[in-house]
């Protein structure tokens, strides 16, 4: 009898923590942080922060270094890039400016592929049943790397997206990272570099960045329409 009695409350905590760790469970548990995340960003505006005058006191690499970590998080919390960016650049010129963006850029992403992974993939894997669904999580899955660099370099899939639709496909960690880190140069650095010349909208510097701002935009939504019609062919 005593081992019966026993035996109860340690089945009712095995059964509670399965409930608590399931695959749904852990999905309601990353909607709830995201949805919190976004409020606060609402609410708040921590992006505000980074163009105050505290980092500029802290000077040097440590100034760098705060950046990037508030970068990371800010864009974890859904926090549009272009905006720390152009930050960025105001803050440390293009040089420092852009080490300091992608290495937020890379930070961000982490964070959002972690939390996509361990909380949302085992349930959302067996949703992916639409045709459009099924060739995306194909093509992420088979040819990580290359797509997600191609995402990287062509602006027309929003960053928080494109990291989740990674965590939930089978794409490992070092080709997600790597395909981030490198596919994010080009367009960082033109909006960082547009951050640091702001003050000179006339110059060379300034009219080239937002030139190719405007023309990695313009290429990106022509690779996805044309993505979407090779889609539907097949």
């Amino acid at each position: 009898m005593l081992d019966t009695a026993a035996a109860r409350p340690q089945g009712l905590a095995v059964r509670c923590s399965r409930v608590l760790l399931s695959p749904w469970s852990r999905l309601s548990l990353l909607v709830l942080l995201l949805a919190a995340a976004g409020t606060c960003v609402l609410l708040f505006e921590p992006q505000r922060l980074l163009s105050g005058g505290g980092l500029r006191q802290l000077g040097g690499a440590a100034a760098v270094a705060v950046f990037a970590a508030a970068y990371g998080l800010c864009t974890a919390a859904f926090v549009p890039r272009p905006l720390l960016n152009l930050a960025a650049g105001a803050l440390f010129g293009s040089q420092a400016g852009t080490v300091s963006a992608l290495a937020g850029t890379v930070l961000g992403a982490g964070i959002a592929f972690g939390l996509g992974r361990m909380l949302g993939q085992d349930a959302l894997r067996p949703l992916l049943r639409g045709r459009w669904l099924k060739a995306a999580d194909g093509q992420l899955s088979k040819h990580g790397f290359r797509s997600m660099l191609a995402a990287r370099l062509f602006p027309g899939v929003p960053f928080a997206a494109a990291n989740y639709c990674a965590a939930v496909s089978r794409m490992g960690w070092l080709p997600f990272l790597l395909a981030t880190g490198l596919g994010s140069i080009p367009n960082t650095a033109a909006y960082v570099i547009a951050g640091a010349r702001a003050s000179t909208p006339t110059s060379p510097a300034f009219l080239v960045a937002m030139g190719f701002i405007a023309v990695t935009g313009l290429a990106g939504a022509v690779v996805a329409w044309c993505k979407r019609h090779h889609l539907r062919g097949h």
